[in-house]
């Protein structure tokens, strides 16, 4: 009776034991799935009418890789998510954009950069006084650098079209003066004039307005034959579909902003005008007086895909801007046959846009339909990567499973001893203590 009474004990008090185990595993797990397993940062960038998020907002988004940055400070020596997933000997083997123009519609590009300085040509024009080569915000010489930063000792990054050459239009960002969709619209004409192939514009109207002069220059660039690559804005963190200009009108590709997931970044604008995205978080990039610094925003996307036009425009002469916008969307990573109004046709894929060895139409077309029973093998759909909040509720139900588990075997295993040495205790012969 004694020895039973004993045994009883000890499985009681094994079971107590596996019960809590249990309990505080079930509440560590709930923990780690409800929270998320890495810190935000807190910086608080806001959407500016240039298009890029930048420290001075108020509205705390939560963007990671945003930094003080300080004109003529260090480089970055590491390689930058955006480029990490690219081959650049590989892009850089069919074109660098050696001899396309493009131009810069901004704030100025400063050519004090070393990784600039090769890159900007004489020419350009200020509307808002001083000199086109005059940066006094940066967010110029940022953009320029994504699209033609020559490579550098000691740092990773490099312009996407390393052999580009920039032309500065200074049309906003002066001392005493700032600019408007006038002094945009005449920097548009005055590219097209001097023979830009590729024109970036990362900023929209105040309000997102449309503005009849500003269509009329769009318009004349476009019959001109130039490209324009225009930035979508910075407004889409409610998700909510609206127009900006000069991205929404006819003839212009639109970029949107995508992450490290090659998903929408969240204060990317959406709408139907939108054709393409790219990265635009953590963007690393040239500023004044030297150095380097990142931001977020879709004026750092922008540049991404005018690097791209730069490289297809250098391969194919001869192609219209209409068929180097087809070829970028159509081999863009999309999780669907057509296009989206959060990320367009898809994620940019430089690569790919280079690699296509077909002739491009003038507009972009779906992805034909699988053919139920052709007898061969369907590509799988590319989808987009698995959110942060969904990676993370998967990683931690994995340590909740691994932990219930060994904590299942190591109390099993306890009571399993126990139980034996009972048994030894208790068997014929054998005096009980």
């Amino acid at each position: 009776m004694e020895g039973r009474t004993a045994r009883s004990r000890d499985r009681d008090r094994g079971t107590r034991a596996l019960r809590r185990a249990l309990g505080v595993l079930a509440l560590t797990g709930a923990c780690l799935t409800a929270a998320p397993l890495t810190a935000v940062a807190t910086a608080a960038p806001g959407a500016d009418s240039s298009g890029s998020a930048g420290a001075s907002g108020s509205g705390d988004f939560g963007l990671s890789a945003s930094t003080e940055c300080v004109f003529g400070g260090d480089v970055i020596k590491s390689t930058p998510w955006s480029l990490q997933r690219l081959l650049l000997d590989q892009l850089w083997a069919q074109a660098t954009g050696k001899g396309v123009k493009v131009a810069v519609i901004d704030t100025g590009v400063d050519r004090k950069n070393a990784q600039l300085a090769p890159a900007v040509a004489a020419g350009g024009k200020s509307y808002v006084g001083g000199a086109a080569t005059q940066d006094l915000e940066g967010h110029g010489t940022r953009v320029a650098g994504i699209i033609a930063a020559r490579p550098l000792k000691g740092t990773g990054f490099v312009g996407i079209a390393p052999g580009a050459e920039i032309t500065s239009y200074r049309y906003t960002g002066g001392q005493d003066k700032q600019g408007n969709s006038r002094t945009m619209s005449q920097a548009i004409r005055a590219a097209v004039g001097a023979g830009a192939d590729v024109i970036n514009i990362s900023s929209d109207t105040a309000d997102k307005e449309d503005n009849g002069e500003l269509r009329a220059a769009v318009a004349f660039a476009v019959a001109k034959g130039a490209l324009i690559v225009a930035a979508a804005g910075n407004d889409g963190a409610n998700a909510k579909s609206a127009k900006t200009y000069p991205a929404s009108y006819d003839g212009v590709l639109a970029v949107a902003a995508s992450d490290r997931n090659d998903e929408r970044a969240f204060f990317s604008q959406t709408g139907d005008f939108v054709d393409v995205a790219a990265p635009g978080v953590g963007m690393v990039s040239t500023v004044p007086s030297g150095g380097q610094c990142t931001a977020d925003g879709t004026s750092f996307a922008a540049p991404y895909v005018a690097g791209v036009a730069a490289l297809l425009k250098q391969k194919y002469p001869d192609w219209k801007a209409s068929q180097i916008a087809t070829r970028i969307e159509e081999t863009a990573q999309r999780p669907g046959r057509g296009p989206n109004r959060y990320i367009g046709w898809g994620v940019v894929d430089p690569l790919a846009a280079l690699s296509d060895t077909s002739t491009p139409g003038t507009s972009p077309r779906p992805d034909p339909p699988a053919t139920a029973g052709s007898g061969g093998i369907v590509p799988m759909a590319v989808t987009m990567g698995e959110s942060e909040a969904e990676r993370e509720r998967r990683i931690a139900t994995y340590v909740l499973g691994t932990g219930l588990a060994l904590t299942l075997v190591i109390a099993g295993s306890g009571v399993a001893v126990r139980d034996w040495r009972n048994r030894r205790t208790t068997a014929p012969g054998r005096t009980q203590r």
